[in-house]
């Protein structure tokens, strides 16, 4: 990392120059739009608006253009819960192949939180990196995170990469502590943030599958295997609730402290809408209910209305047009999905994006805290991790 550090200070420099141009480009150093750092709801065209909604922060964009539609409190830090596991899967996920195999030891799993939601997994037995990430998506396994994140050198070196990649997706509102969104003090981010994770993921036909499938085997003691369900309510229509038509994912969360978070993502009539809904009213289904409602608002109305702000480009990929426009993005491709996405009860979640590397070795040093500072996007509200039982 040191090594690294001093090796890239040009290209963090020129990063910078990038950052300051998407914040400047409207005057405002929030980022994505001057419009998201304010209080109260931002919308061009309120009607059929849901009423009522209790979140404490919310966001709809669209997947292509990068648009948003309308948010409340955007910015505002939050403790994320699981829905950081998208960011985890943003910065780890394209490093192995989904059939390396790995034999779990009792190191691996030492520093799993009590109270963690499992999957699972256990010292002896071999997995595939494919299952692994399935006991991360469906059952938000804080058991399989760790695992993973063991492979990739460590906790802490799993961590700082996380941070980068955020750095890199200009999620500025997101700070890291532990990988597995458990509820530790300082662990925070945004509606904004876990909105730029998602449409980041689902650029990977490897997250797409994963975040879409419903259920799946998973390895036990003796060679046996048992199945697995997403936890995804909406997807799978479980707890009184029908599956959301056209629902791709992405990744739902819950700790005692955080309450429910949810960032969604469907496709109707050839469009991809992305919500994400933080900490609404306590119990039931509140959390996927008004991400139902948002979705219908933004398939319904959301073609006409004007945007309030955008979802920044990584700067690592950013492409540009003649004008300094962002590039379009790809729209989802073919019903099958990739070739070998992973097996399981998949739907139509398993439809392909345009692949996106995450690119963001070169942005691993630590000069990236400097466009921290930047082009730090004021929070309409602070607030504390404790440490709470991690459910999913």
């Amino acid at each position: 990392m040191l090594t690294l550090a001093a090796a890239v200070p040009a290209a963090v420099a020129a990063a910078g120059g990038q950052a300051d141009a998407a914040a400047g480009a409207e005057g405002t150093g929030v980022v994505g739009g001057e419009r998201l750092g304010r209080d109260g709801v931002q919308a061009s065209r309120t009607t059929g608006l849901p009423r009522h909604l209790t979140a404490r922060a919310w966001l709809v964009a669209d997947w292509e253009s990068g648009e948003v539609l309308a948010s409340y409190r955007a910015h505002r830090r939050l403790a994320p819960a699981s829905t950081l596991k998208m960011l985890f899967a943003d910065a780890v996920l394209p490093k192995f192949p989904r059939t390396r195999r790995y034999t779990v030891t009792a190191a691996d799993l030492a520093d799993v939180p009590a109270g963690s939601s499992l999957v699972g997994v256990e010292p002896g037995i071999t997995y595939t990196v494919e299952q692994l990430w399935q006991g991360v998506f469906l059952r938000s396994g804080n058991d399989a995170v760790h695992v993973l994140a063991r492979m990739n050198g460590g906790i802490a070196a799993t961590v700082a990469e996380m941070q980068a990649t955020a750095q890199d997706l200009q999620a500025l509102d997101t700070h890291v502590v532990s990988p597995d969104g458990f509820d530790h003090p300082g662990q925070l981010s945004s509606a904004y943030d876990l909105t730029l994770f998602a449409r980041h993921g689902l650029r990977n036909a490897d997250f797409r599958g994963y975040c879409g499938t419903r259920t799946a085997r998973f390895p036990g003691r003796d060679g046996r295997t048992f199945q697995i369900q997403n936890t995804d309510r909406l997807l799978t229509g479980t707890w009184g609730l029908k599956p959301y038509g056209g629902l791709i994912g992405v990744k739902n969360g819950y700790t005692s402290h955080a309450g429910n978070t949810f960032t969604g993502a469907a496709v109707r009539g050839g469009r991809t809408l992305l919500v994400t809904v933080m900490h609404p009213a306590p119990g039931g289904n509140a959390v996927y209910e008004e991400t139902a409602a948002l979705l219908d608002w933004g398939f319904t109305h959301g073609s006409s209305a004007r945007a309030v702000g955008t979802l920044a480009e990584p700067l690592s990929e950013r492409r540009t047009q003649a004008g300094g426009a962002p590039g379009k993005q790809a729209a989802p491709g073919g019903a099958t999905g990739a070739a070998g996405a992973p097996a399981g009860d998949r739907g139509p979640s398993a439809w392909r994006l345009l692949e996106g590397g995450a690119g963001t070795a070169a942005l691993l040093a630590g000069g990236l805290w400097a466009l921290r500072r930047r082009l730090r996007s004021p929070a309409a509200a602070s607030g504390q991790s404790g440490g709470g039982r991690h459910r999913r």
